[in-house]
């Protein structure tokens, strides 16, 4: 079981590495929301996404002789950055695996970091055996990008900071992929309402950082916190991402966008609502 604890612990093992991030306020994103609107922006992390929250953590918390072996995940994308960076900062090996349908500015940034790319079709399952193939080639530790316990409290600190900032919030609001950062954002925020938005079609979604789907682990966090779930189609996928970049300045990429368009598809009307907003890589003008 994770606990507070365990967010307050990774909170403070990660300070020397992670960006305190801002939190975002206008009156225009209040007015398309119909609430008083704080945004937490993980698209100013390094990497480009709270995933380096995670990431850090779980390799920072490594022993010398697991950390002397390197790291390994499947993702597609902002985990593969995240623990691309975060092995770099502690001088050790990265492997990811990566589908082929991956966002260019992913890849670049995964390469920038050092990490070795093996791709993979686009499914769960060759994910899986992409992985199992390097892991038994290199002798890595796995980082999942979810299931994964210091993974989900390094989410969770996204939340703390932002409850530290604004503590009389009555919702928090985040995108759902594999379920980590709603994970941690509940661990964290606790007996606070939490809303998770997912794609209709994840296999399919232009959201791509969120098409591996939850686990059994995860999924069974957000039952115990009730988390409300939203199903987001791609039209409101594409008018959040329009609307965060009209109504706030800042480009975000459409997995961010999907918590976005969960609070706008949800009742928030008069609530102080904290969204976190995941991540900023994306490609195009």
């Amino acid at each position: 079981m994770i606990k507070p604890s365990d967010v307050d612990d990774a909170a403070e093992r990660i300070a020397p590495f992670v960006v305190h991030t801002p939190v975002l306020r206008t009156d225009a994103l209040d007015e398309w929301l119909s609430a008083t609107v704080f945004v937490k922006a993980e698209h100013r992390q390094h990497t480009g996404a709270f995933k380096f929250r995670g990431a850090t953590n779980a390799v920072q918390s490594l022993t010398e002789a697991d950390a002397a072996r390197g790291v390994a995940a499947h993702s597609s994308g902002n985990h593969a950055a995240a623990l691309a960076r975060a092995a770099s900062e502690r001088g050790i090996p990265a492997y990811v695996v990566m589908p082929e349908n991956t966002s260019p500015v992913k890849v670049a940034s995964v390469r920038g970091y050092g990490a070795e790319v093996t791709w993979c079709e686009p499914t769960n399952e060759a994910r899986r055996r992409g992985l199992d193939a390097v892991l038994a080639r290199t002798g890595a530790v796995e980082i999942h990008p979810f299931e994964n316990p210091r993974v989900i409290a390094g989410a969770g600190t996204a939340a703390r900071e932002l409850l530290v900032e604004v503590p009389d919030l009555d919702v928090l609001v985040t995108p759902v992929g594999g379920g980590g950062l709603c994970s941690g954002t509940c661990i964290a925020s606790a007996p606070r309402r939490v809303i998770g938005g997912r794609p209709v079609d994840r296999f399919a979604t232009i959201a791509d950082g969120l098409r591996t789907g939850t686990s059994p682990f995860t999924e069974a966090i957000l039952q115990a916190h009730d988390v409300e779930l939203f199903a987001i189609d791609e039209d409101a996928i594409v008018d959040a991402q329009r609307a965060v970049r009209d109504h706030l300045g800042d480009r975000i990429e459409p997995s961010a966008a999907v918590a976005f368009a969960a609070a706008r598809t949800s009742n928030l009307r008069g609530l102080r609502a904290g969204i976190i907003c995941s991540g900023g890589n994306v490609s195009g003008p």
